[in-house]
Formats: C-alpha cells, structure tokens, sequence
C-alpha cells in the first residue's frame, strides 16, 4: 500500500463510521520524504475526512518522516513514541494533537 492509498482509505473510513471523529476540526500536515515525497494534509471536519496534496488547509499539527514510515504508522507497524524518540518521527505543533491522531489511526485501521 502507497501513501495515496492509505490517505485514501483513512478517508474513506473516517467518512463511512464517523462515531470517532464527531465534532472534531483538525488539519494534519505530513511533510514526507522518499518515492512519494511531498505535503499531504488529512483534514477532518463536519464529521468528514479529507486529505489533500499540498498546502491548502492552516495545520495544527506539522509531522516529518518518510513516506515507508508513513504507511507503516497508519497502518499500525510503527510505534509512533518509538519513532519520535529515535527522530524517525519528528513533530511540530501540540503533541497533545499527535496523541489524539494515534488514538484515530488506530480506530480506523
């Protein structure tokens, strides 16, 4: 799985079981290295998710890591403390947003 392909089956589950995300309005930025470098945005509001390529939405959370290691968060292969203390990870914004996000990716695996 790519990272288009996991942004968009994040998406889509998000959006079909909103039960976790009801009321939430956050912007996640991905800055992403590697194949499929770029900035990828998950954007989640009015019970919906979005992702984006590029910078269109104001983020409240920046995360920096390479795309392999991307697809291994989202899909639960990668401890994020781990990662972020081995500066596989780097966060950049409240890191009470980033717990929040690995609370999400692990309900919507």
């Amino acid at each position: 799985m790519n990272v288009r392909e996991t942004f968009e089956g994040l998406t889509v589950k998000m959006s079909e079981d909103p039960s976790h995300i009801e009321g939430l309005k956050y912007v996640y930025q991905f800055n992403l290295t590697g194949e499929e470098e770029g900035i990828y945005q998950l954007k989640i509001d009015n019970n919906q998710a979005f992702y984006h390529e590029g910078e269109e939405w104001e983020p409240r959370l920046t995360l920096e890591m390479t795309d392999i290691n991307f697809v291994k968060l989202a899909n639960d292969d990668l401890n994020p403390t781990i990662a972020y203390m081995s500066g596989k990870l780097k966060v950049h914004g409240d890191l009470g947003h980033a717990l929040k996000l690995q609370a999400l990716l692990k309900k919507y695996q």
